[in-house]
């Protein structure tokens, strides 16, 4: 069932999907110094004033001088601004988009400490390109930029560009060829937004290269590499046409073919989908939530999340817990628990009988979780413990009737909704990751009752990270054998050797793994 036109705090994109049983739903650039005469304004009045700030406590208050230009489009100044925080301030774009309407101050506040100036306050459909612009524009950003290069004199020109410059380019780029925007407004408003954010010059420079992209792209005349040559050729020109880096596009061939590896880059670069659960632990069905949501126009503004009786979560999520079968009565460690989706769910299978122990090295997202379970109700079979799973497995003598271990993986399964994720992997962190892989599974099985289920999960679609850990697991501990998740999950997805997988090509979810794992007696 479609729900159209549903846009929350979270930044999600309708429509959403109901589906999955009963439970499941579906450096800062310089600051202003020419201001061209009647593009800005001072405000001085206090009562026109955006802020006054206090110097310091016990001190007497100062009225500051707040400089708004009204011309300047506000998403294109937050966008620019999002964007330098993403790839030069570690900040990440889901977490950035999740925000929503109450960041509408923040943002503001950001664009006038990088930029030198406010705009006109952000509207519901400013926040929703922001949202656009921004996942777009990392999600194509080698694409834009191999353009940008193309476009430029030469390449030491891009290179030595200045990066509130670059990110104004990747806009104004990203905004013509992918939004389909009016391009000479889109010119228009990004040549403004360089003249005053920097100089009259770099304005100068975005309007002689994205009217030359407006040219091409009207002549169908794009400068693009063709798939051609050998396979490393062919790879380097995939990457550039949809977006991704090199190894990755090398290494989904590898398992997957070429066609698969294309459409699995389509699906990264697509608009994210989301899906809701049910919270049956407050006697809330998928029915209930269903009836809810055809009313409504905005899950959050109707307290469905606030208030615990739903929350997001993707059915590859869903589908682990399943796996893990949770019953009532049942004692069950989540060994790397946070951000606690699946701990919830699992929690809210027991139907108040039994425990779920979540132990996670992050003390401050434990304490979230904590505080969801509350607002969730399941917080009377929820307990936490700050500690690395594999320091306590050694201390530990308690044993557990099922232990889930959802692996620190690389992520390569939801890239469609982790924008900038693609750029923070390298293909010598799959190595890393393996290692920890391996002591981890080695730890989480110390805890398994004999008789007891382990259950090991990634968010990933990598052999490497997924069949060939289990494989390695097994050879160290024969104790361990593989039971079938068939059963448990519907037969679609589980694989010939009775693991639970999900491929965004063949299912249209995000991409994932479990193998669950039974310890003899």
């Amino acid at each position: 069932m479609k729900l159209e036109c549903l846009h929350s705090l979270y930044s999600i994109s309708p429509p959403w999907n109901l589906s999955l049983g009963s439970e499941l739903t579906k450096s800062s650039s310089k600051v202003l110094k020419h201001v061209e005469k009647g593009v800005t304004c001072c405000l001085k009045s206090k009562k026109t004033s955006v802020e006054d700030e206090k110097q310091g406590v016990g001190s007497t208050t100062k009225k500051k001088t707040r400089i708004i230009d009204l011309k300047v489009s506000p998403h294109r100044a937050v966008s620019a601004v999002r964007l330098m925080r993403i790839e030069y301030g570690g900040a990440f774009a889901d977490l950035l988009n999740k925000k929503g309407k109450g960041s509408r101050a923040n943002e503001m506040g950001y664009v006038e400490r990088t930029l030198g100036f406010r705009t006109r306050k952000l509207d519901d459909r400013d926040l929703r390109l922001v949202t656009d612009v921004v996942g777009g524009a990392i999600r194509w950003r080698r694409y834009l930029d191999h353009l940008i290069v193309s476009l430029c004199n030469d390449e030491s020109t891009f290179r030595s560009m200045e990066p509130l410059l670059l990110q104004i380019l990747r806009i104004g780029f990203y905004e013509i060829l992918k939004l389909d925007m009016p391009p000479y407004a889109v010119v228009d408003e990004n040549v403004r937004l360089a003249k005053v954010a920097l100089r009259p010059g770099a304005g100068n420079m975005v309007n002689g290269i994205l009217r030359r992209l407006v040219v091409l792209k009207e002549n169908d005349s794009l400068p693009l590499p063709k798939v051609e040559g050998n396979d490393r050729m062919q790879a380097r020109a995939l990457a550039t046409l949809y977006s991704h880096p090199v190894w990755m596009v090398r290494r989904w061939i590898k398992y997957i073919g070429i066609e698969d590896a294309i459409s699995l880059m389509m699906w990264n670069n697509s608009d994210p989908s989301f899906s809701l659960r049910a919270n049956t632990a407050k006697g809330f069905a998928r029915s209930d939530l269903v009836k809810r949501l055809e009313k409504l126009q905005n899950v959050i503004q109707a307290g469905l999340l606030k208030e615990g009786l739903c929350s997001v979560q993707d059915e590859s999520t869903g589908l682990v817990v399943s796996v893990v079968d949770p019953q009532p009565g049942d004692t069950i460690i989540d060994c790397c628990a946070a951000p606690g989706g699946k701990t919830l769910f699992m929690a809210s299978r027991l139907r108040h009988q039994g425990m779920v122990c979540a132990v996670d090295i992050n003390e401050g997202r434990l304490r979230i979780l904590e505080e969801t379970a509350k607002l969730h109700e399941v917080d009377d079979v929820i307990s936490t413990v700050h500690a690395d799973v594999r320091i306590y497995a050694e201390k530990n003598t308690v044993k557990y009737d099922k232990v889930l271990l959802d692996a620190p993986c690389s992520g390569l399964g939801v890239l469609s909704k982790r924008a900038d994720l693609r750029w923070n992997r390298r293909l010598e962190d799959m190595e890393q990751l393996k290692n920890l892989q391996d002591q981890l599974l080695d730890a989480s099985s110390n805890l398994v009752k004999p008789g007891g289920i382990l259950v090991y999960s990634t968010c990933s679609i990598d052999p490497g990270e997924n069949e060939e850990r289990v494989a390695a697991f097994l050879q160290r501990h024969t104790e361990f054998r593989i039971d079938s998740a068939s059963g448990y999950v519907p037969s679609d997805f589980v694989t010939e050797s009775g693991f639970c997988s999900t491929s965004p090509v063949k299912h249209a979810v995000d991409g994932s793994f479990a193998a669950r794992l039974l310890r003899s007696l």
